[in-house]
């Protein structure tokens, strides 16, 4: 998982099929994929949560980030939310550029390791 290469030790990642909190989220989310030659990016959304956004290694400085974040929110009437690693600074930045801030802190898990995340918010 990419996003947690900013983390100071390794996890192990599990195939979407071997996780179910992953995987119930994900099947509950809309989601949205941009292909050139392949999977680029995608991003999924459900209601005013933002659920995914991913740009492939390949794909990154592009502009696709942005612009499947703004195509996300486009699609979200009111408050939007996000939930994001707290080591992951290149996505907290992109965040913070299309209006969403930082409201807590907490520690969460993946794989039964543990991490710290952020939530994010962007009012209205």
């Amino acid at each position: 998982m990419d996003e947690l290469i900013y983390e100071d030790r390794s996890f192990q990642l599990l195939p979407l099929d071997q996780d179910p909190k992953r995987l119930e989220g994900f099947l509950a989310s809309q989601v949205f994929v941009y292909e050139q030659g392949g999977v680029k990016a995608y991003g999924a959304r459900n209601y005013s949560e933002i659920t995914a956004l991913f740009v492939h290694p390949q794909g990154r400085g592009a502009g696709l980030g942005k612009r499947l974040l703004q195509f996300l929110l486009d699609g979200i009437e009111g408050e939007a939310v996000l939930y994001v690693a707290k080591t992951n600074h290149p996505a907290k930045q992109l965040y913070e550029r299309h209006g969403f801030s930082v409201t807590s802190e907490f520690l969460t898990e993946y794989n039964g390791t543990p991490v710290l995340a952020n939530k994010m918010v962007r009012k209205a």
